[in-house]
């Protein structure tokens, strides 16, 4: 796993509408703040007419990089939002400001990982001709990406499965099936079955994904139930007819 980059927004969990997670939101975009210099000598928010400022945007990314890098080493417990604030250098109330709560944080982290696979796909597109293999080519991408650190990897997955906050991880990754299994299909264009049977493909990429964290399979064996699932799954799997 990479050191995530910043990012300005990411799609809600509900279909086809919505398409901020509250954790990807700036509120400072909403609220003028007055800048000021806390007891620690931290930076507070500045204040904001609507429009993030690159010092915002430098700041969002610190702060996501601390808690990555935390919880890199000790899971999401290790992402107490005063050592988040800390490490990225920002006042307390100015983390609170950008993620209302920890899992607001998660949900960012878990984001920047979906970037980086969207980057990927974008730089190499996969190449097999069926359907099923295109959509296990990013999910095991995505698997290589989230193993480089397991300890992030279960803290995150776990976390979200858990979260009480809608988190785009789940669609987001059903869309990114969509794009590459139907020719870029996406969530607006997709009939519902599509929609069903990559969200159910990505449900299985998850399960499989924790039980390996949890010693349970092998890389290998992942692979094979996924190009199994992906087969039986997207065995008709056809973008619409143009209109």
């Amino acid at each position: 796993m990479r050191t995530p980059q910043v990012t300005t927004e990411a799609p809600a969990a509900a279909r086809p509408t919505g398409r901020h997670a509250p954790g990807n939101v700036d509120p400072t975009t909403t609220r003028a703040t007055r800048g000021t210099k806390g007891a620690s000598g931290v930076q507070s928010e500045p204040a904001s007419t609507g429009v993030r400022t690159r010092s915002q945007l430098q700041r969002r990314k610190r702060i996501v990089q601390a808690a990555a890098a935390l919880a890199s080493r000790g899971g999401v417990e290790a992402m107490q939002m005063r050592t988040v604030a800390e490490r990225a250098g920002v006042a307390l109330g100015t983390l609170y400001r950008y993620f209302p709560s920890k899992m607001d944080l998660v949900v960012a982290v878990v984001g920047e990982e979906i970037d980086l696979l969207e980057s990927s796909i974008e730089r190499r597109p996969p190449t097999a001709v069926a359907a099923s293999g295109r959509a296990v080519d990013i999910l095991m991408r995505a698997t290589r990406g989230l193993m480089r650190e397991p300890e992030l990897a279960d803290a995150l997955i776990r976390s979200l499965i858990m979260a009480e906050v809608e988190t785009p991880f789940g669609d987001r990754m059903t869309g990114l099936l969509l794009r590459v299994a139907g020719d870029d299909l996406t969530v607006e264009t997709a009939t519902e079955e599509q929609f069903a049977l990559a969200g159910s493909l990505s449900s299985v990429w998850v399960h499989e994904l924790l039980e390996m964290l949890r010693g349970r399979r092998t890389y290998e064996q992942i692979q094979r139930r996924i190009e199994i699932a992906a087969d039986r799954l997207l065995a008709d799997f056809r973008p619409p007819p143009s209109t």
